[in-house]
């Protein structure tokens, strides 16, 4: 479109250039009528007003056809501009649900280690073992090591609870790392495996909220969606999940996202 444009200008400033010369010729013919009959000089200047009508009109259709051209384009302006604003107020809506998740699962968060501080002040000699378990991914001071030392306790030792103390504690300790994503992410998963919904998606919404571009981001705000599934909030689910399509074309998050859709 932006060619017809272009198009209909060149050949409007064409015309322009082109109506001088008759313009100019006219003018001479005009001059040269004064000698000759009466009737030569009559059809001299019907023949010239012929020409500049003809012209005129040519003129004006060069003109019609840019105004139209022009009004196309404003419209698709119009039109890109509103789709724009549409997506970028469903993101805002997006972040809004993830600020909600965060700060109710900052807020259980907050409950269950008050809760488990009160547990550890009366439990036995048992939970203080459990603790120093809890700590191994941060006793060596190494941030890769104390990592996977932390994942192994979920993976290979099976200790759910071990995982994510450790977890935690690596997490407050190597805040630069970049294997913060993931670490929230497992924590998120962790919690989601023990049913703790509120404080999976505290976790799921930080790597989506710090983190935005990292692998584990598309997986975290799928499973988002997932837990408002689960909570019965349906919509909102459905409007994470077409997030996760729009921000993470072609991955396998994404696919899964369709999927959850089309069920």
């Amino acid at each position: 479109m932006i060619s017809n444009f272009r198009l209909h200008t060149l050949g409007l400033s064409l015309l322009i250039g082109v109506a001088a010369v008759p313009a100019a010729h006219a003018q001479a013919s005009i001059s040269s009528a004064g000698s000759g009959s009466t009737e030569d000089r009559v059809t001299t200047l019907e023949r010239i007003s012929n020409a500049q009508s003809q012209l005129l009109q040519q003129l004006q259709q060069q003109l019609n056809d840019t105004q139209s051209d022009i009004d196309t384009l404003r419209g698709e302006i119009q039109q890109n501009s509103y789709q724009l604003n549409q997506v970028v107020e469903r993101q805002k809506q997006l972040y809004q649900q993830i600020d909600t998740l965060s700060s109710r699962g900052a807020a259980a968060s907050a409950s269950t280690s008050d809760s488990t501080q009160s547990s550890q002040q009366a439990a036995s000699s048992d939970s203080s073992a459990s603790d120093s378990a809890g700590q191994v991914g941060t006793q060596t001071g190494d941030v890769n090591k104390d990592y996977n030392a932390a994942v192994d306790l979920a993976l290979k030792q099976n200790k759910p609870d071990d995982a994510m103390a450790a977890l935690q504690a690596w997490v407050k300790k190597y805040p630069d790392s970049t294997y913060q994503p993931n670490a929230n992410y497992w924590l998120g998963q962790l919690y989601y495996n023990k049913g703790q919904k509120d404080d999976a998606a505290y976790y799921f919404a930080t790597v989506v909220k710090k983190y935005p571009k990292s692998p584990k981001s598309a997986e975290a705000l799928l499973k988002i969606g997932t837990i408002m599934k689960d909570k019965n909030q349906l919509d909102k689910a459905k409007s994470v999940w077409q997030q996760v399509i729009q921000l993470y074309p072609n991955t396998p998050s994404a696919k899964a996202a369709q999927k959850a859709l089309a069920e």
